[in-house]
């Protein structure tokens, strides 16, 4: 905190990450950076339209007038890789997930994907990863982790996890482990309302605290909240983020963490609708949190800000409780980013890729082909060559929390094809209607070998691919086979099947690699990272 004297205003902006809607600086995110002092930014798939004009927008906000145009801004981003991937554009390497990661079984493997990442996100002038997550995810109902997470595990999970904190902040990427202290076992998404995890401490000091306790060791730069309720830590069932108990206690006293302690957006639904997000900003802060995520409403972020101020000058919170977040951030940014001049510097991205697929790809589709996993049905592969098969895709219209359509469809049918000479396909939605089911069977008729790719965004797997399946089943003389390409627990709607093979993500290395698997020219490889029933 040298030079000149510091305004509570300016102190308190420091303390919180915005977001905005354009590609371009906007009036949005000019007025929260210049009159409200933000000291960081968080990028969506609403801000990137191409590698050029990524960097071009960094440059742009490292460079926006300001009251410390010396002191650089946070650039982060949710790059966890697989199905949360905001960088999945053309030349940027499209990275596996931890659920992928954690089924190839090799830390090492890990950390060279995540420093690959890392190297990537600072050619985009991206300084601040929201990534590795680090739940267990041991809830099979869960509906917003599940593939985030590197498995069931807690060791695994911890393992991998620091893997990648090395692998991010080796390039000189911050880390972020979350969501602290475990989203794994909840089956609500805290994007839509409270959860609680009703485990003893024992309990949760064995499985969920397990990663985050590894990550600490690592030296995690940063850790993130979780909006989730832990009655064992805080019985006056205030969810973690607010809770004093939780960050304070927990993690700065017992835990030893001294980094930064970033919230999950506070315009979440079990924030937004139980505290509201000017008062929750207000609480986090009071409970420990260093920097507070608002994402997207300007009216929410000026409110949230301002009730802070409030809250200082009225002597709510102590001017040297904000002191003290200020000034980890101020090292943190000192240590990664250096000046406001460095970070302009950083985005070099110009047209092409990133990284030459030389380099890139060899790494890609060694972790893809590592992750393919067969449950079930060895004696039905590989595919008859001199046989059509047909290939059925679910297809991703809609957004959801943590999904979003691919920026460049391809499907197992278009990876099959050079393979395998006689493929068909037939595309129907992830939920698919009456219609498209009868249109399947109908085709289905006029092959013996069937695959059909089944996709779960959330919850459990929509009823219309339950129904389809069980219908292909009971069909006569047909080898079916299940390929799972997002969720590995779609397996437990119909345990009965005889041919089950797991991928983590629908994006093109995975696909690619099980299209090798189906045909026989590789064998599968991953290391099943969660329990399913097998029959």
């Amino acid at each position: 905190m040298d030079g000149k004297a510091w305004t509570l205003e300016e102190k308190i902006g420091q303390l919180f990450i915005c977001g905005f809607h354009s590609l371009v600086p906007d009036e949005q995110i000019k007025m929260l950076v210049q009159r409200y002092y933000v000291g960081g930014v968080v990028y969506f798939r609403r801000n990137i339209a191409s590698v050029e004009q990524l960097a071009e927008l960094s440059r742009s906000l490292q460079a926006l007038p300001r009251s410390r145009p010396e002191l650089p801004l946070f650039v982060s981003i949710d790059q966890e890789g697989g199905m949360v991937a905001r960088l999945d554009h053309e030349g940027m390497s499209r990275i596996p997930g931890n659920m992928a990661l954690g089924a190839a079984d090799d830390p090492s493997l890990t950390e060279e994907v995540a420093r690959l990442a890392a190297k990537e996100m600072l050619q985009l002038g991206i300084n601040f990863n929201f990534a590795p997550c680090v739940d267990v995810n041991n809830n099979p109902a869960n509906p917003v982790i599940g593939v985030r997470s590197f498995g069931e595990r807690p060791d695994r999970v911890a393992v991998q996890g620091s893997a990648a904190v090395r692998g991010y902040q080796t390039q000189g990427v911050i880390a972020t482990a979350k969501h602290f202290p475990g989203h794994g076992d909840t089956a609500v998404d805290s994007h839509r309302g409270l959860a609680s995890v009703p485990h003893g401490k024992e309990r949760l000091h064995q499985v969920e605290l397990t990663p985050f306790r590894e990550a600490i060791a690592a030296g995690v730069d940063a850790i993130m909240t979780a909006h989730v309720i832990f009655p064992a830590f805080e019985p006056e069932g205030i969810p973690a983020t607010l809770s004093r108990r939780v960050l304070t206690g927990l993690l700065r006293e017992e835990l030893g963490f001294g980094g930064l302690i970033v919230t999950d957006c506070l315009e979440m639904k079990a924030i937004a609708e139980h505290y509201g997000i000017a008062e929750g900003a207000v609480q986090a802060i009071e409970a420990g949190a260093d920097l507070v995520l608002v994402s997207h409403t300007l009216a929410d972020q000026r409110a949230a800000i301002e009730r802070v101020a409030e809250a200082v000058r009225s002597g709510r919170i102590s001017e040297a409780r904000i002191d003290r977040s200020l000034e980890r951030i101020l090292a943190l940014k000192a240590k990664r980013i250096g000046s406001a001049e460095q970070a302009l510097t950083a985005a070099t991205a110009g047209e092409g890729p990133l990284t030459p697929e030389a380099e890139s790809g060899a790494l890609l589709r060694r972790a893809a082909e590592r992750s393919v996993t067969l449950v079930k049905g060895a004696g039905s592969l590989p595919l008859e060559s001199d046989r059509p098969v047909l290939v059925v895709w679910p297809e991703l219209r809609h957004r959801t929390e943590v999904d979003e359509p691919a920026v460049h469809p391809y499907t197992l049918a278009d990876a099959l094809r050079p393979l395998h000479g006689q493929v068909s396909a037939t595309v129907i939605g992830t939920q698919p209607c009456d219609e498209e089911i009868t249109t399947v069977m109908e085709r289905s008729k006029e092959f013996d070998q069937i695959v059909v790719a089944t996709y779960t965004a959330e919850g459990g797997i929509p009823e219309g691919q339950q129904s389809l399946v069980r219908r292909l089943q009971q069909l006569p003389d047909k080898r079916l086979i299940i390929v799972s390409t997002r969720n590995p627990y779609d397996l437990l709607a119909f345990p009965e099947i005889e041919t089950y093979l797991c991928l983590y993500e629908n994006r093109p290395y995975s696909l690619d690699a099980a299209a090798k698997v189906l045909v026989g020219k590789a064998q599968p490889q991953g290391v099943l990272p969660v329990s399913l029933i097998q029959g």
